[in-house]
């Protein structure tokens, strides 16, 4: 699997990145290893996961995935043949929120010791914290990697003008700056990262590890009406991308997946990785079927005609 810069960080990252939301949630700790392991012999490289994951299913208080990845780490012992990035800032209750100094030195501890490492590869501030100045919040971040802790730190969730203003902080007290940007991004939500972040990311040269590569699933296909949707773990996320524009996009996914013979999960995983400055889209899968579908998805170079088709296609939101 090929591997890109991660913006100047020094790392280098695999062209799909595998989503750890599932695990511990829809994928059990046994088919979680396997998955894992799968990934890696396919020449994957780069986990992400959040101390958050996943704390919306009942019974769960959050830590569940990266409680999983640090058992495999263990038992693997493949820590050195993988990045571990993992991200700060959600509520996980009891007010456990936020990238105040203090809460960032706190949560990096219980996610080290969740992850059974002494460092975290890519550190990632979730989302952004309008009540903490960027300056409190780089220097902590700074500090870890100073400590060795961290190697590098990444954002999510962020606004572009906010971006560039973190950058510009950071190069002003020569502190680490954000290296990647974890945004929502694929083929039927286009609008927000395009216009607003990609002119920040190009301009400075930040590894981009766009969430939600397949629409929470819709991408795939398998989803093409209600009653797909019946009882359904992402049933709501999904079902907001079951409209006119939604079902033109997937007409075109089918139509590129019949020419190649691909599915559409593939088709939408080659676009995002052939999209300027991207390092590689995060995917989640619940089986070993899925995940080999992603892993070829690497492979699929999209000619130009196919991916015109496709921007085409998915134009219409970003006119909206």
């Amino acid at each position: 699997m090929e591997k890109r810069n991660l913006g100047k960080s020094g790392l280098q990252v695999s062209t799909l990145v595998l989503g750890g939301n599932v695990f511990g949630w829809t994928a059990d700790e046994a088919t979680s290893f396997e998955i894992l392991d799968a990934y890696v012999a396919a020449g994957g490289n780069c986990l992400d996961t959040a101390d958050v994951y996943s704390r919306w299913a009942p019974g769960h208080n959050g830590g569940e995935s990266e409680t999983v990845i640090g058992k495999w780490l263990k038992k693997s012992g493949k820590r050195d043949k993988v990045v571990v990035a993992t991200k700060v800032g959600m509520d996980m209750g009891d007010g456990k929120q936020g990238l105040k100094p203090a809460y960032i030195r706190r949560a990096v501890e219980e996610s080290l010791q969740r992850l059974q490492t002494d460092h975290i590869d890519l550190y990632q501030a979730h989302k952004d914290d309008s009540d903490t100045p960027l300056e409190e919040t780089l220097q902590a971040f700074a500090e870890l990697v100073k400590a060795g802790k961290v190697r590098a730190i990444g954002a999510s969730n962020y606004k572009g003008g906010r971006l560039k203003e973190a950058l510009a902080i950071s190069e002003k007290h020569g502190w680490p700056r954000y290296e990647s940007l974890q945004p929502h991004y694929n083929l039927v939500h286009r609008a927000e990262y395009e216009s607003d972040l990609e002119p920040v990311v190009l301009q400075a040269g930040i590894g981009l590890i766009p969430y939600f590569s397949l629409a929470a699933g819709f991408l795939t296909g398998k989803y093409r009406n209600p009653s797909d949707l019946k009882d359904k773990a992402r049933a709501a996320m999904v079902g907001k991308y079951m409209n006119e524009h939604g079902l033109a996009v997937l007409k075109a996914l089918d139509e590129v997946a019949r020419h190649y013979g691909a599915t559409p999960a593939q088709v939408a995983l080659a676009w995002l990785i052939a999209r300027p400055g991207i390092t590689g889209p995060i995917a989640s899968a619940t089986s070993l079927k899925q995940l080999k579908e992603l892993v070829a998805a690497t492979e699929l170079k999209l000619g130009a005609a196919a991916i015109e088709m496709l921007n085409n296609a998915s134009q219409e939101k970003i006119a909206a």
